[in-house]
Order: C-alpha cells, then structure tokens, then sequence
C-alpha cells in the first residue's frame, strides 16, 4: 500500500494524501478524515524516514522537566504530549531529578543526539551555559513558568495569584493568616515560593498587618502535613492557612484533622493548583490550568516551526475557586 493508491481509493490527489498524513499544508477536516480513515482500513503507516527526508523535520519535540512525580509537571506534560500527538509529534523526555551531573549530560549530550525539531522547558531557569547549548541547535525553544533570554515564555503571575487567594480570606475576615511556603530547594528556579510569599504578604501589608507567620516545606503533602502541624499547634493558631500548593492544602487540612480540628469552622485552608484532588478536599484554591499550559506552549512551538509570528512573552490565566474549605472566622470557636 502506497499513497498513490490511498489517493485513488479516497478520489484525491497523491499530493492531497501526502498533507493530510503529514498534518501539514491545507487540507479541509474531512478530506482529512477520509484520507486518515483509508490509510488505517489498509494498515498504511507514514514511513517517519521519509517523512524526515521530505520535511527535513524530525518530529520529535523535546520536554525538559525538573521533576516528573510532582502533579503540575506530570499535567504539563500529559497537555502537550496530547497536542503534539494529534500534531504528529513524538515527545522526547528528559527528567532532570536528580544530582548536578545528570542535568549537565541532558544539555550537553542528549538533547543535541536526539534530533529533536524544537524544545519546551518546564519550569527550567537556564544558566548561560545551558541556554548557549539549545541555541546551538538552531531550533524553537519555548520556555513554561519563567523567563527565558530569547526564547517565548508562558507564566504564571504567581505575585498576584497568591494575592488574589489572600485576599479572598481577607474578605472573609481573617486577619491572622499564616503561611506554608516553599523551602530553599524549591525556590531554586523561577523563585516561585518568593514570589507566592510576596503576594501573601503585599494582601496582608495592605490591611496593616505585617511579619506574618510563614513556615516553608517542600511541595509535599508530608511537608504540608508537618508545616501545619507547627503553625496549629500553639493556643493563639491562626484562623487561616494559605498554603504555596495543593497539595501542602491538603497536608494542612489532615494535620487539622488529627489535632482535632475542624475545617473550615476551626481553621480555614487555601491553596494555589486546583489539583485533580481539590474538589474532593473541598479545597479553596487558584486554578492555573496546567494542561492548558502545555498545549499551548506546544501551539508555540507549532507556529514557529511553520514561521509564524510567535509572541515573545504570554501572560498565564488563572482564577479563584471558592470551595468549602474557608469561611468566615467563628470566634466562638477559639
């Protein structure tokens, strides 16, 4: 089976197959759709050699991640790979957990071997180093969570998404807020925890209230768990949490639990992700949209490999959804 003869049994021409297999070129929805039918009835697979000879592309897209177990990232990933995969891309992916050298072979030995078409860093702040070797490739490089010198980046506004939560428990009527942030580790790239920090505490300067108490841990649930159990364990707890992640939330929320108190009425909880677990907890939070976040940044690359006009820097969305893990103080309670 040969796309001359899936042009023949469809009615198109050989050039008309050769687009819709490819995904590239001008070819209506369902001319494509007949094209794509008729190869699968025949078992027709596009040979990716030739593919590559005709198009001079790979397509393959590099993925570079700090962390694969954590859910933002895995959800990041699972949003491009699906738009990539509907592109006709393979996603090649380079998991940097680990110690200074496995970092260092994935810039300098790795992703130039591969042959990809263009790289999408994840949350990934580049030192110049780095940065030299993607540029050498001479390929698209879209960055997600921060700025990358040269390159189109989507963030996140994380100041003033953590304002915005804040402020949300300030309308409530709390005013002793406390704080579960990010540790040093964490804080390595893009300064996230900072900057969350920031956010909480510009909300609460606004009503006058300063040095607010803030305990940092490491994007865990555990590390939440043990942050909370810190700030509630004291006589004069505050009547709100509002944790840098959901899943931190979350281990504040069992924490509260296990010191006997209720949630929201004892102590309100917050949160920033809107997890796949946040409506189960019940949990207030900022939703971020992360898999939103990765098909964009393959849309990006997309458009610059097809030398469209690419924007240089894209504003994230994000919003507040209010759930029924915070309320108004009960000072009856305390």
């Amino acid at each position: 089976m040969n796309i001359a003869e899936i042009a023949h049994a469809v009615g198109v021409s050989s050039a008309t197959v050769s687009r819709a297999l490819s995904g590239r070129g001008s070819v209506s929805p369902k001319t494509r759709e007949r094209v794509l039918a008729a190869a699968r009835e025949r078992g027709y697979v596009v040979s990716q050699a030739a593919s590559t000879l005709a198009s001079g592309r790979n397509r393959n897209v590099g993925i570079v991640l700090p962390f694969l177990d954590r859910w933002f990232f895995s959800q990041v990933l699972a949003g491009a790979q699906q738009s990539l995969m509907r592109a006709g891309y393979d996603v090649t992916l380079y998991n940097l957990e680990g110690d200074g050298s496995e970092r260092r072979e994935v810039f300098e030995t790795f992703i130039p071997r591969q042959r990809v078409d263009a790289v999408i860093a994840v949350s990934l702040e580049l030192d110049d180093t780095e940065l030299q070797q993607l540029k050498a490739l001479d390929k698209p490089l879209v960055g997600v969570g921060g700025p990358i010198v040269g390159a189109p980046t989507l963030a996140l506004d994380d100041v003033g998404a953590a304002r915005l939560v804040t402020g949300h428990l300030i309308a409530l009527g709390h005013t002793s807020i406390a704080h579960i942030g990010g540790d040093e580790a964490s804080d390595v790239d893009f300064h996230l925890p900072t900057k969350r920090r920031q956010g909480f505490e510009d909300a609460l300067e606004e009503i006058g209230v300063h040095a607010p108490l803030v305990v940092d841990a490491d994007f865990t649930v555990p590390g939440g768990y043990r942050a909370a159990k810190q700030i509630l364990g004291t006589p004069d707890r505050p009547t709100a949490i509002f944790a840098a992640s959901d899943e931190m939330a979350f281990g504040a929320m069992l924490a509260a639990r296990d010191l006997g108190l209720e949630v929201p009425r004892d102590v309100s909880i917050a949160g920033i992700d809107d997890h796949d677990m946040s409506d189960f907890y019940g949990l207030t939070t900022i939703a971020q949209f992360p898999r939103s976040q990765g098909a964009l940044a393959v849309d990006l690359v997309l458009a610059d490999l097809e030398g469209s006009a690419v924007p240089t820097d894209t504003d994230l969305p994000f919003e507040l959804v209010v759930r029924s893990s915070t309320t108004r103080p009960d000072t009856a309670a305390r």
